[in-house]
C-alpha cells in the first residue's frame, strides 16, 4: 500500500467496499467453502484475487479507508492474506444474504466514520488486465459521483456476444457534459440467449454489467430508503454501535430476519439516477473455469496449463491445473477441464461446466461436506 506521504495526497473521502462472501462452487474443487475463489490465486500471478483487488485500489484512498465484507468464518482468511489492513475495517456478516445487505451493512459503518463519503463497491473475485486504465476510470467516476446525485455503475464494452455476463442498455441521448463516456441507464437485464447477446452487442447500445459501483454515500443511502426500506431500517437501528463492541451482537441480530436480495434487483433497475460508465480495462469476472481458460497464458496446442509435472500427449483446447510437484500425463484429451485440488478430481468437459452447480450439490449429499 501507499506510504504515508501519498496518503496525505488522496481524498480522504474517497472509500472502497471490498465484497468478499462469496463461495464460488462453479470453481470447484479449487474453490470450496473453507477457501473460495477470491482467496485463491487462480491467475497463477503470486496474489489471491483478493490481494489483486485491494491491490488495485492503493493509488484510489487511504488504507484505513478499504473496507471488505465477508463471511464470518473468512476473518482471520482476509486478515492473513491483507496484513496491511486494520482489523476494524473488515465487516463479518453471519450469514450470506447477497449483494444489497452487504452494501447497507458497509454503509452505515462508513457513515459512522464520515458521512461525506464517497464509495466505490467492487467484487473480490473480478480480474483487471489494465491497471492504469482501471485507475483513470475510477477516479473520473468517483469524481462525477461525488458531484451529482448518481448511482454510478461501470460498463464493459463487449468483443464479443457472451451468454454468461448481464448486460446494461445506455441512452447516448443522456450524456454526462463533463464526460461523455458516462450516460443515462435504460435497462438492466439479466444473463441472454446467444442469438439476443448477438442482437446486443450489434446494436452497439448495450454494455457487460462488470458489478463495480461508485456513489456518494448520501446518494446509495437514500436509494436503501427509497427502494429497500425494510433493510435499510434494520441496519438504522444499529446507528450509535457502529464501530464499538456492540456491533457484533446487533449485525447477528440484524442479519436472522435481513431478506437476501441483490443491490441489482433490490435498487439499480429500480432507481431513476443511474448512469453507467462505458469502459474498457481488460475485466472479467472469471466467473468459470472457460472464463479463466481464456486469461490463462497457453501452448501451441492451445492448452493452459498450470503445473511444473504436467506431461501432455495428443491433447488440445484444455485447462489443466495441479499442484505444483503432481507428475500428471494426459494422453488423447480435446476440450476439457481436468482440475486436482487436495483429494478432489475433476475431468469435465469445458462445454458441461455448467453442470457444476448440480455436481458440487450432488457430492455434498452423497459424500459429505467435507469434500466442497
Amino acid at each position: 500500500m501507499p506510504s504515508a506521504q501519498n496518503d496525505e495526497e488522496m481524498n480522504k473521502d474517497y472509500y472502497v467496499v471490498i465484497m468478499a462472501g462469496g463461495v464460488g462452487t462453479r470453481f470447484w474443487p479449487m474453490s470450496t467453502s473453507a477457501c473460495p475463489k477470491q482467496f485463491i490465486d487462480v491467475m497463477g500471478t503470486g496474489r489471491t484475487m483478493l490481494q489483486q483487488t485491494f491491490d488495485r485500489f492503493k493509488d484510489f484512498c487511504p488504507v484505513e479507508n478499504v473496507f471488505v465484507v465477508t463471511g464470518l468464518a473468512y476473518r482471520d482468511l482476509v486478515l492473513r492474506q491483507l496484513p496491511e489492513l486494520p482489523p476494524s475495517r473488515v465487516l463479518c456478516e453471519p450469514h450470506r444474504k447477497n449483494t444489497a445487505p452487504c452494501i447497507a451493512y458497509a454503509n452505515y459503518r462508513i457513515h459512522a466514520l464520515n458521512p461525506d463519503a464517497t464509495v466505490v463497491v467492487a467484487p473480490a473475485d473480478h480480474v483487471v488486465l489494465k491497471q492504469d486504465v482501471f485507475n483513470r476510470v475510477i477516479h473520473e467516476a468517483a469524481e462525477a459521483a461525488s458531484n451529482q446525485d448518481w448511482l454510478i455503475t461501470l460498463g464493459i464494452r463487449p468483443s464479443y456476444p457472451n451468454t454468461g455476463y448481464g448486460y446494461i442498455q445506455f441512452d447516448s441521448d443522456e450524456v454526462c457534459a463533463s464526460n461523455p463516456f458516462i450516460k443515462k441507464v435504460k435497462l438492466f437485464t439479466e444473463k441472454p440467449g446467444l442469438e439476443m447477446a448477438r442482437t446486443f452487442v450489434q446494436s452497439g447500445e448495450f454494455l457487460w454489467n462488470a458489478g463495480i459501483f461508485i456513489w456518494s454515500l448520501r446518494s446509495s443511502m437514500r436509494a436503501f430508503k427509497l427502494f429497500l426500506p425494510e433493510i435499510d431500517e434494520l441496519f438504522a437501528g444499529g446507528v450509535g454501535m457502529y464501530g464499538t463492541p456492540l456491533e457484533k451482537d446487533y449485525i447477528e441480530k440484524v442479519y436472522l430476519v435481513c431478506k437476501s436480495i441483490s443491490i441489482d434487483y433490490g435498487v439499480m433497475e429500480k432507481a431513476k439516477n443511474v448512469y453507467v460508465m462505458a469502459a474498457d480495462f481488460g475485466w472479467s469476472d472469471v466467473g468459470t473455469w472457460n472464463a479463466l481458460y481464456e486469461f490463462r497464458p497457453k501452448d501451441k496446442h492451445h492448452n493452459a496449463v498450470i503445473g511444473k509435472n504436467v506431461m501432455l500427449y495428443d491433447t488440445r483446447n484444455c485447462l489443466v491445473d495441479m499442484p505444483k510437484e503432481k507428475l500428471v500425463v494426459l494422453q488423447g484429451l480435446e476440450d476439457f477441464i481436468v482440475v486436482e485440488n487436495r483429494d478432489c478430481l475433476l475431468v469435465c468437459r469445458r462445454d458441461q461446466e455448467q453442470l457444476l452447480r448440480q455436481i458440487v450439490g450432488d457430492i455434498a449429499a452423497e459424500k459429505g461436506e467435507k469434500y466442497v
